[in-house]
Formats: C-alpha cells, structure tokens, sequence
C-alpha cells in the first residue's frame, strides 16, 4: 500500500513538472524571444533610440558652440567613399567679392575645397513616350511605312516592365502588400486598383516561368541539397476561410566548402504536407539530401532501395529541444550538451570556407572526439532520466537521428545544419504577416516562383530590380530566345546597358 502511495506520488510530482514546463515554455513562446540567439539586427533596434538621444544632445551643444563663436569641432566619423556609380550634382558657394580683404587687389583662383554628402530623390513617376514616325511615298502615294510596334509585357497596358518589376520586388522582396503599393502610387496622383497590380504580376509570373523552371531543376539536378518547408495560408473561397499551404524550399550552397554550384533558393508550392510532395519533387535527385527530422524525407530515402539519396540531419533542430529545456529549467545536464554542441560550432566556424577534403581531415581530428564523447554521454543519461520527461525526449530524438547527425564528420561538402535553408524561408514569414495570405492556389505559386527568383538573385549579389527588369524586357521582346535561358540566370547575367547594376548583399 505504501508502495503504491509513494508511486502514485512521484508521478503526480513528475505530471506537475512537466504542467510547469509546458506552462513556462508557453509563456516564453508568446511573450519571450524565439530566437535562440540575439542577431546583430536585433541589437541594432535596441541601440538606435539610444544613438537618436546622443545625435540630439550632439546637436544643442554644437548649435551653443555656434552661436558663441566657437566652431565646434568635426567629428571623427570614417564614412568612406562615396561610390563612383552614383549620379554627381554640383552646388557652387562662392565669395562675394573677389577684392582682396588685405590690399584691394584682385583676386584669382588657386583651387577649391570639395565635399560630398548624400543626397536622395524620392522615387518619381514618370511617363515612357514611344514614338514611331509614319512615312509615305510622294511618288505612288498609296505605302505608308512604320516601324512595328515593341512588344509589351501585358498587351495595352499601361506600365513598363522596370514598374512591373518594382511592384513584383516590393511585394515579395520588400514584404509591401499591393494595397499599400497602392496608396504610396495614389500619393504621386496614380490612382490604380489593386487587382490592377495584382494583374501585373500574374503576367510578369506568366513570362517569368520558363526561367523559374530553369532554377528549380538547377537546384534540384545538385548533388547536395538542403531542404524545409513552411506554412502559406491561402484562401479558400469555397469554404469561407483559409487553408494551410505549404512553400518547399530547396538551396544549394557549396560557397562554405569552395563548391562548384552557385547558390540557389527554389520554392515550390503544395497544397498540404503528404510525404508525396517532396518525393515527387526529388524523384530524380541523387545525392546528400540536408534535411530537419520531417517523416518524409525519412521515407523518400528509405524508400530508394539504391540507397541513392542519403539524409544528413540538422544540428540546430536537435539542440533546440535541450535548449528549450535549459531556458525552462537551468538544467545543467541539457547545460552539459549545449556546451559540447558550442565547441563543435567553434571548429565549423574555423573551417568555414575552407575545401571538402580539410574540413574532412579537421573534423576527424578535432570533432570526431566530441561527437564520439557526447553520444556516450547520452546513451549513459537515457536511462537515469524521467522517461516522460521532455529532457528524456530531447536525448531520445538526438540519438533516434545519430546516424543522420554525423554525416558530417565523414563528408567535407555537408554542413552541421541546415541554417541554409532557414535562412532562405524566413523571408517569407514576413511576408506572410503583412500580406496575411494568399488569395488562392494560384496566387501562392506566384509567390513560390517570386521567392525563386528574388532571393537567387540575392544569393548571387545581385540586384533583383535591375535583373528582374533587364530579363523581363529580353524575354517579352524575343531578345533572348527559350534555348538561351541560361545567360540569363544571375551568375550568367550581363546587364543590356553599359552600366553594370550595383550588387546587393546576400
């Protein structure tokens, strides 16, 4: 009876904690930070208040300076220079009088004093006038000759492929809803409907597509593949509400192991979650497939009885659940395995950038210990630690993936994690909350093959805008034919004109 007591006792104290637990992990999920490290952009946002507050006191003291006579002395800022590609206006502040202060004399130039600030032109409207003469014949009088009409990327409309794109980029790249596009276009007396917008887009999608395919079947045709999906909501108007979507991304980096293949982001649009999705889209790939703990990836590679396609499992997925554990509990076991995943991540971070083959030969030597170290480690604590316990479900997760989570060690090309792919899908949360969601299936594929080609292109450093523009005006001109594509990805791209876009960050 005792026993039984005592039981009945320790498992309401272990449903207690784990109540606690969830409670706590909750409250940290809807009110706490979710990342589990602070960015530097994050930082950035807490520090700017605080640099607006010095710049205002700067200010007062420089204008007290001022109007006592004294000049306040320049401060020591490195704002380098200026670049060369951006567009110069002069302002000339001369003297008044060119006699000389001292005898009356006249003065002549010896030189001058140059300052460069930065200046900005807001975004203008303005309106592309194509003329084509008409000529006739004064002898017969009955040709009249002119040149054809160019060809535009929506038949009688009214914008250009340059406002097409910029809608296109602001949408999906700089997360601005067409509503909004909409009201920032009628502030410059352009009043246009946002199913006006929204038809541009779906025609720039239209002669965009080819391109698109030619990027997901680069993507897919690597032999190395990191790969995640995230929730889309789209409309479904039939039932009143929406349905959950989903965007597969699929990224090749080889840019940490000095690879061959250019970076690629693909997105591909499904309707639900099925193990079939990914399956049918990597039907043919062949290789290291990157992946988080989703079932189907597990089953698309057991299913190859070739053994063709080999799961590399992420290590940021497995230490979130100790992580998680540690925030809730200060744990110092889950403290034991965050510090042996840390040191692992210090030698990744030495070795980044270098070839395969010697960050192979490093990590055999230096990493292999740890792992080595930590898998025992968990094999000893699995049994001495509360089965219903989420510290027990972390360990048993790590080691259900072991095989998946030392790929690595063995193969210089795989990284520990698949922060890649991450990476490549966070853009589109942002983009999911300010637009809410899509407005059907349609409509979501537009944003899988926007996503495609907007953030390869950032991948690559290049700009969207000025490619987007300069493809889309070769495509619908016939400039660049169907067999030609492949100049026109960005790593092939040569601008039309001679100035060369400016590069963006990745």
């Amino acid at each position: 009876m005792l026993r039984d007591v005592v039981h009945q006792h320790g498992a309401l104290h272990a449903e207690n904690d784990k109540l606690r637990l969830l409670i706590q992990r909750l409250l940290r999920q809807q009110f706490g930070r979710r990342s589990e490290q602070l960015s530097p952009d994050q930082l950035q946002l807490g520090l700017e208040d605080l640099e607006q507050s010095v710049a205002e006191n700067q200010a007062g003291q420089d204008a007290a300076k001022a109007q006592q006579g004294r000049r306040p002395a320049p401060a020591r800022r490195n704002h380098g220079a200026l670049p060369e590609h951006l567009p110069r206006y002069e302002v000339l502040v001369d003297v008044e009088r060119r006699d000389c202060p001292c005898c009356g004399g006249t003065l002549h130039a010896i030189g001058e004093l140059r300052t460069e600030q930065l200046d900005i032109v807001p975004a203008q409207l303005r309106v592309r006038v194509t003329r084509r003469p008409r000529y006739a014949c004064r002898a017969c009088e009955s040709a009249v000759v002119v040149a054809p009409a160019p060809e535009r990327p929506i038949d009688g409309g009214m914008a250009t492929e340059a406002l097409i794109v910029h809608v296109l980029v602001s949408k999906f790249c700089d997360s601005l809803p067409l509503y909004r596009q909409a009201q920032m276009l009628a502030r410059q007396g352009i009043t246009l409907d946002r199913s006006t917008l929204s038809t541009w887009v779906g025609r720039a999608c239209w002669w965009l597509t080819p391109l698109y395919d030619l990027l997901v079947g680069t993507a897919l045709s690597a032999a190395k593949l990191f790969a995640d999906d995230t929730t889309l909501p789209v409309l479904d108007p039939g039932r009143g509400r929406t349905k959950t979507g989903r965007l597969w991304c699929y990224a090749v980096d080889d840019r940490p192991w000095c690879g061959p293949s250019h970076p690629v982001a693909a997105y591909v649009y499904t309707e639900d979650r099925k193990g079939t999705r990914p399956a049918g889209h990597l039907a043919a790939f062949r290789g290291v497939l990157q992946v988080d703990g989703y079932p189907g990836f597990k089953r698309l590679a057991g299913d190859r009885a070739d053994a063709s396609v080999g799961l590399a499992f992420c290590w940021a997925h497995m230490r979130r659940y100790f992580y998680e554990f540690h925030t809730s509990t200060q744990s110092p076991l889950a403290a034991e395995v965050l510090a042996q995943v840390q040191a692992l991540y210090a030698i990744e971070g030495q070795i980044r950038g270098h070839p395969a083959e010697h960050r192979r030969q490093a990590r055999q030597d230096r990493s292999r210990p740890i792992v080595e170290a930590l898998h025992a480690w968990l094999q000893v604590h699995q049994g001495r630690v509360s089965a219903a316990s989420d510290l027990a479900k972390a360990i048993r997760y790590a080691l259900r993936h072991w095989p998946g989570l030392t790929v690595f060690l063995d193969d210089g090309r795989v990284e520990m994690d698949s922060n890649v792919v991450e990476r490549a899908i966070r853009p589109v949360a942002l983009g999911r909350k300010n637009a809410l969601f899509a407005g059907s299936d349609g409509g979501a594929r537009h944003w899988a093959m926007a996503m495609t080609l907007i953030q390869t292109a950032k991948l690559n450093g290049v700009d969207p805008q000025a490619w987007l523009t300069d493809v889309l005006e070769r495509v619908v001109s016939g400039r660049t034919k169907a067999t030609e594509l492949e100049t026109l990805l960005p790593w092939n791209w040569t601008p039309s004109n001679s100035a060369a876009a400016p590069a963006v960050a990745a």
